[in-house]
């Protein structure tokens, strides 16, 4: 990666750096078609497409068929679905999607960078390090929707960081709408906007996402109330999936100490069942809400600094990831375009823990997940409880207090 960062710190534009990104990031989707990324896959595309059908013959989400997904994931998977194809070319329409997607993600994190002041060899690394990480994870990048709403967060970011705060504000309401995570970062951001800019453009900014939510949200909650109620108990009530961090702790009593534990399949996803999976799921959603919170309450007390900001929305969703009940492995793609963009030795350590837990997940998934299911395999447990560790790792990197002032930019008045 430095020698990547010393070719491209030649140019002072950031905008050849993003296409620079941008071409890497393409080539690295390509080659993830090719040899070790294609074994044992597991593909989600298969009921995207299925929803996808649906809603092209006309049917209506959440009342004509189940849907565990938010509204606002629903255009992605209608889109590649449009002529009714067959399922291969859905596949490469959804890919190319993602892809856009993706380079949108990378346009986002320049102009984060950009409004940060940020020197050719930091825009560089953090690009680069976002283009390549497909490499890292592996095939789960192309196979999930998860980029769209990680490339909307960090517009939400962007947005806020340049003085377009209202439709930052309105681009976190579609990546909520799409899949929830980024609410996390509304409170720091409505922090710092209300800092900078004052308590009615706060306000204003927070109206914006909720009424881009709500116009996804409503139509369907009139159409079809109980079956978006029944999507939102499917998602809150979810058990202990099997590569969080409880479960890990777990699973690893269960090597040590003989402890019993049954493996499900519900919800989309394989989970431990029972009280004891049950306890320790409701232990760790409460230390989610306890890590969140003093996020949140640290980045309001401290000054409105836009390196505060980035960073402390990075540790918001770190903190959602690492803690949160079900870990699947397309979380870490949240990740990856916040994470590089935080500042100094802090972003360093950081990008090279998220570098680490991206690898080591793709060092399980999707080869080994079955293993880990059916036979709680040790090895393959090993490499869950090393990445999630390493997550509360890069939570800790990003929550660590400074031990002196490194932002010297004066906070601006309120308004």
């Amino acid at each position: 990666m430095s020698v990547l960062a010393k070719s491209w710190s030649a140019s002072n534009d950031p905008r050849r750096l993003a296409y620079a990104a941008a071409g890497l990031f393409l080539a690295a989707l390509g080659l993830l078609h090719w040899g070790f990324y294609q074994h044992h896959l597991i593909l989600d595309t298969v009921e995207y497409h299925r929803y996808g059908e649906a809603i092209n013959h006309g049917r209506v989400p959440y009342r004509d068929f189940e849907v565990e997904y938010p509204p606002g994931a629903l255009p992605v998977f209608a889109f590649p679905a449009l002529g009714h194809p067959s399922f291969n070319f859905y596949h490469r329409e959804f890919q190319i999607l993602m892809a856009v997607c993706g380079v949108g993600a990378l346009a986002a994190m320049t102009a984060v960078l950009r409004s940060l002041g940020a020197r050719p060899a930091r825009v560089a690394a953090a690009l680069g390090f976002a283009a390549l990480a497909p490499l890292v994870l592996g095939s789960v990048v192309i196979y999930r929707y998860d980029l769209w709403p990680a490339a909307l967060t960090v517009a939400g970011l962007a947005g806020v960081l340049a003085g377009r705060q209202r439709l930052g504000f309105s681009a976190l309401g579609l990546g909520i709408a799409a899949k929830v995570f980024p609410a996390v970062l509304v409170p720091p951001a409505l922090a710092y906007v209300w800092r900078r800019h004052g308590r009615r453009e706060a306000l204003l900014c927070l109206a914006a996402a909720a009424a881009v939510v709500a116009a996804l949200l409503v139509p369907f909650l009139a159409l079809a109330p109980r079956g978006v109620w029944d999507s939102v108990v499917r998602q809150t009530t979810r058990p202990l999936q099997i590569e969080s961090l409880g479960s890990a702790a777990l699973v690893m009593a269960h090597q040590f100490y003989g402890l019993a534990l049954t493996v499900v399949s519900s919800h989309g996803s394989q989970n431990l069942a029972g009280s004891r999976p049950d306890a320790v799921g409701a232990i760790e959603s409460a230390l989610l809400a306890v890590a969140l919170l003093g996020i949140w309450v640290s980045a309001a007390l401290g000054p409105a600094q836009p390196e505060r900001l980035v960073r402390y929305a990075a540790a918001a969703v770190t903190a959602f990831v690492a803690l949160v009940k079900v870990l699947s492995p397309q979380f870490l793609i949240w990740l990856v375009p916040l994470v590089p963009l935080v500042r100094g030795r802090r972003g360093v350590a950081a990008s090279a823990l998220l570098g680490l837990a991206l690898l080591l997940t793709q060092l399980w998934f999707p080869y080994r997940y079955w293993r880990l299911v059916f036979n709680l395999d040790t090895g393959v447990w090993f490499l869950v409880l090393a990445r999630d560790l390493v997550l509360v790792s890069l939570l800790a990197v990003l929550v660590w207090p400074n031990q002196a002032p490194t932002e010297t930019e004066p906070e601006p008045a309120r308004s």
